[in-house]
C-alpha cells in the first residue's frame, strides 16, 4: 500500500483530485465504518481550532480509528520547550497518521519530512489549508456538478486567507476565472497573481461590493479578516466590517450560485443570509467530514477500490 503525505494541494494532479472528490462520495454514501479499526490518529494543533479539529477527529472515529493528541500547545511538553522534530518524531512513535495545525507557514511541510508517518496539513499559519480546500472542492463539484469553466469570487481577506490560496492552485486544472474582492490592505499577494499568470488563470481585481459585482458569481466565497494574522490593531479595525453580505445584495445571483465560508464567520454574512437558498457554508463545513475521510485513507495507502469493496459498513 503505497502512503501519501497531504501537506500541499499543489502537489495533487487533476485526476488525483477528481479521484479523492469520487472517494468523498462513497464516504457520503456511507461516513460509518471499520476500514480504520486498528489505526491511531494523532491530532496535534498548535493553534486554536474547532471545526477542522472535530472534523478530523470526526471522521477519524467515523473509520473505526482510535485518536490521540491535543488541542492546545500549552498541554504539550512545547512549553517545556520540546521541538517540533522531537514533538513529530515522539508521536510517530504512537500514531499511523498525524493531522497538524502549526502558526508557522511551512511547519507541515518540514513536519512530513522528518516523519516515519504520513502527515496532513491541517493549516500552516497564512500560508496553505489543503483538507480545507479538498472540502471546498467537493462543495463546488457537488453544487455545480463540475468544477470547469466557473466564475469564483473571493471576498475578503486574500492576504492572509490560507484557504483562498490553497483553492487558486487547486483550481488551476480547470480553467476558472477568479474575481479578487478586497480592500488595498487585504488584496491577492502578489505571489499569487503571479501564480494565475503562469498558469492561464484569469482574475479580476475589484474593491467594490454590491449586487451587480456579484451577479455573475457561480460560487461566492466569503472569508474572515483575521484578527490574529494583524500585528496593527488599528489596521485589524479599520477594515474587519469593510464586506458583509446582506440577503438584499442577492437579488440578481444566478440560481446555481452558492455562498461559501470556511467559517468561523464574524460580520461578514448577515444572519438573514442563512435562509437563503443561495446560502452553503453549513453544508460546507458538513462535506468536511466526507473529505477528510478520504484524506485519511489516501494518506495510509487505502485505495478507492478497497473503500467500494469495503465490508465493514455500519448502517
Amino acid at each position: 500500500m503505497e502512503k501519501h503525505n497531504f501537506v500541499t494541494i499543489a502537489d495533487l494532479t487533476k485526476e488525483e483530485i477528481l479521484y479523492l472528490i469520487e472517494m468523498g462520495q462513497e464516504f457520503e454514501k456511507h461516513p460509518n465504518r471499520e476500514i480504520l479499526k486498528g489505526k491511531v490518529v494523532a491530532t496535534l494543533f498548535f493553534e486554536p481550532s474547532t471545526r477542522t479539529r472535530l472534523s478530523f477527529e470526526t471522521a477519524a472515529n467515523r473509520l473505526g480509528a482510535k485518536v490521540i493528541g491535543f488541542s492546545d500547545a500549552k498541554a504539550s511538553s512545547v512549553t517545556k520547550g520540546e521541538t517540533l522534530k522531537d514533538t513529530i518524531l515522539m508521536v510517530s512513535n504512537y500514531a499511523d497518521v498525524i493531522a497538524m495545525r502549526h502558526y508557522i507557514e511551512g511547519a507541515a511541510q518540514y513536519a512530513s519530512e522528518v516523519a516515519p508517518v504520513p502527515v496532513v496539513n491541517a493549516g500552516d499559519g497564512a500560508h496553505m489549508h489543503p483538507s480545507q480546500c479538498l472540502l471546498d472542492l467537493y462543495s463546488i463539484y457537488k453544487t455545480q456538478g463540475t468544477l470547469e469553466n466557473l466564475n469564483i469570487y473571493l471576498v475578503g481577506d486574500l492576504r492572509y486567507g490560507r484557504t483562498v490560496h490553497s483553492l487558486i492552485t487547486a483550481m488551476r486544472h480547470f480553467n476558472p476565472t477568479f474575481h479578487f474582492i478586497a480592500p488595498p490592505e487585504l488584496a491577492m499577494p502578489k505571489e499569487y497573481k503571479i501564480y494565475c499568470n503562469e498558469h492561464h488563470i484569469h482574475y479580476v481585481e475589484h474593491e467594490d461590493f454590491n449586487e451587480d459585482v456579484i451577479a455573475d458569481a457561480d460560487i461566492l466565497y466569503m472569508t474572515r479578516v483575521q484578527k490574529e494574522r494583524f500585528s496593527d490593531l488599528m489596521e485589524y479595525e479599520r477594515v474587519k466590517n469593510v464586506y458583509i453580505l446582506r440577503n438584499d445584495m442577492l437579488g440578481k445571483a444566478r440560481p446555481n450560485m452558492k455562498i461559501m465560508h470556511p467559517l468561523p464567520r464574524v460580520n461578514e454574512i448577515a444572519f438573514d443570509v442563512d435562509n437563503n437558498p443561495h446560502a452553503y457554508y453549513i453544508q460546507q463545513a458538513k462535506n468536511g467530514l466526507f473529505a477528510r475521510e478520504a484524506i485519511f485513507c489516501y494518506c495510509l495507502g487505502i485505495t478507492l477500490d478497497d473503500v467500494k469493496a469495503d465490508k465493514t459498513i455500519i448502517d
